[in-house]
Formats: structure tokens, sequence, C-alpha cells
């Protein structure tokens, strides 16, 4: 198996990707099972938060050598169906309803580095190395190259994508690929607190908080985002969960979900 999962007693899932001797890198069939497992956690309604982590040394190395060496020979149509096939592990999980915290582990490589970029929070042992490698191969972060920017920005991408060079915990938490750095000893104890944090919200405002972000985004005007935004706030207001939470702060008590 590719990975293991968990869900605990919070619906807090964990996903480790279990491949530690080869510092999980990707191939077909691990791209393959994450999409399944992903798919299979946005369908659970008792999942209330996704982390996803690393077993060994490091949580993804990128690429494999051996799927690799088996592209090497692919043709164009080939290796347009493979790196099809990539971006719907990227898109899946950046486009995930409920939040994703990536556990940090150790180093994070090439599509390693994408998948931090598509996950909602990332705290990393401060170890870690990160880097956008592809060019010192004579390759291209392509596929990785919408999530990434949109999480560091056209300066930072610049500043990164056409050297390759591999780059610390500090210099990836002013990037803005990273929320939080802490030592091996106390990750687990820091992840605690970050998703003590995300169960703080309700279940479903914080998975519509994530659809606004998108949504905002993508307004091509103030006044369109205007528009989206005084509907969205409305609705909230009115449904189950706004009404429970506004209720239980005038009551003075707890909300269902806590």
């Amino acid at each position: 198996m590719n990975y293991n999962k968990q869900i605990d007693s919070r619906g807090v899932a964990t996903i480790t990707m279990n491949r530690p001797e080869l510092h999980n890198a990707f191939n077909d069939e691990m791209i393959t099972d994450l999409v399944k497992c992903f798919k299979e956690l946005a369908l659970n309604d008792s999942v209330r938060l996704v982390v996803l982590t690393g077993t060994g040394k490091s949580f993804c190395a990128g690429a494999d050598l051996n799927w690799m060496k088996k592209m090497k020979d692919y043709s164009f149509e080939e290796n347009l169906l493979d790196a099809q096939k990539l971006a719907e592990l990227f898109t899946v999980i950046n486009k995930f309803k409920k939040p994703t915290i990536a556990r940090v582990n150790g180093a994070a490589l090439g599509g390693g580095a994408g998948l931090l970029a598509c996950c909602d929070y990332v705290i990393a042992v401060d170890t870690a190395l990160m880097g956008f490698t592809e060019v010192r191969l004579g390759l291209l972060p392509a596929v990785i190259s919408p999530f990434v920017i949109a999480k560091i920005g056209e300066s930072q991408a610049r500043a990164t994508f056409m050297n390759g060079v591999r780059f610390n915990t500090n210099r990836a938490m002013m990037m803005g690929l990273v929320h939080q750095i802490s030592s091996f000893d106390k990750l687990d104890e820091d992840l605690e607190v970050i998703i003590n944090d995300f169960l703080q919200a309700a279940p479903m405002a914080s998975c519509m908080a994530k659809e606004l972000i998108a949504e905002v985004v993508r307004k091509n005007t103030i006044e369109d985002a205007r528009i989206y935004t005084c509907e969205m706030i409305a609705k909230v207001r009115t449904g189950s969960e706004g009404q429970e939470g506004m209720n239980a702060l005038l009551e003075k008590r707890k909300a269902s979900w806590l």
C-alpha cells in the first residue's frame, strides 16, 4: 500500500504517504491511490479535516526515479496523459471542500512541494528542505505551477522556478508556502493545536469559507464580489449553523459542534 489512512473519533483523517525507502516519491500507483483516497474522504460526512504527511525522513521527494525512467521513452501523447493524471491529484487536493493540513516531516521537493501549495495549512519541521527542482533535470514545474503561483505569487516563483534552488523552512515561510515551523520533537504537539483550532469552526461554515475564498479570487470586479459576498452572508445567517452559532453566543453556551 502506497499510503495509510486513519480517521479518529473527532473526524480527523490522516493520510500518510508510505514509501519511506523512496522518500515517498510519486509513481503511477501512488498518484491513483491518493486521488481515490481524497475522493472517498470528500464523500465521508464524518470527516472534518484531513492531515497529509509522510513516513520516514521525507515528506515527498517528487517523482520516483523508476517512474521517470519509464517516462523518458514516452511519446508526447503518453506524457500528456501522464501529466493529466498528476494534475488530477493536485486538483482534487486543492479543491477538497474540507480543511487540509500538511504535516511536513522532512524534505518536500518538486511535486512534493506542489502538495504543500494545495493544502490549506502547512506546518513543517525546521530541518525540512524544499524546492522546485525540476529545471536542474532539464524539466519544468509545469503541472504544479498554477497551485504554487497562487500560493507564493509570481515574484517568488521567478526566484525559485528558474534555478531549482533548495531552500529552508524559514525562506518557505517568508514565501508563504509554509505557515508554521516546528521542531521534530514538538511537531505533533503543535499539529494538535492547529487541528483543535480548525475544529472550533462550524463544519459547514468552514467548508463555505474555503468556497468563499476561491469564488472571490475568481471574481473580475469588486462589484461582482460585493454581490456574491452579500448573498453568501445572507444565506449563512439564515442557515442552521448560523442560527445555532448566534443563539449560542447570545445564550452564553457552547455551540453544538463543540
